[in-house]
């Protein structure tokens, strides 16, 4: 019985171990990086705050067949005088995807958040948002993309 839970500690022991081993992978960013200009005496100092910058926030893919993907990148600069930091992308709908940045950029880098669209069992007109929440003021910023998704019989 002893040996038993001599090897059971063991085996906690080394999972144990791994596990928190693992905790320095991930990219973290400082807090130094978060800044509230908004005061509560109603004095605010939005010019050191970072800016989001869009080439454009809006993107017609134009006729797409049923069951295609098709994705587009918006480009972005941080036009601002400090690290902007992207918190989250919100897509409105389960049939589309958000990929970007997870890691604070700094004051004139550009980056790319790019949308999905799956036209999986969709028909007709489609306009789909995601929403990007950043440490900007205001802190929300929407993109959209829009289809038509049509059938491949109706190209015939």
């Amino acid at each position: 019985m002893k040996k038993r839970l001599t090897w059971i500690f063991a085996a906690v022991l080394v999972v144990f171990t791994i596990s928190c081993g693992n905790q320095g992978e991930n990219e973290s960013i400082s807090s130094d990086v978060i800044n509230n200009p908004i005061t509560a005496n109603g004095e605010s100092n939005l010019d050191e705050l970072p800016v989001l910058e869009f080439l454009d926030t809006t993107h017609d893919f134009g006729n797409v067949i049923q069951g295609e993907k098709v994705t587009y990148a918006f480009r972005f600069t941080n036009a601002g005088k400090s690290d902007l930091i992207i918190a989250k992308v919100s897509a409105s709908c389960g049939c589309t995807a958000t990929e970007y940045p997870r890691h604070a950029i700094k004051p004139g880098e550009k980056g790319v958040i790019s949308i999905t669209f799956d036209s999986e069992g969709r028909l007709g007109f489609q306009n789909k948002t995601a929403d990007v929440l950043a440490n900007t003021q205001p802190n929300l910023t929407t993109l959209r993309v829009k289809a038509k998704v049509i059938t491949p019989e109706s190209m015939r």
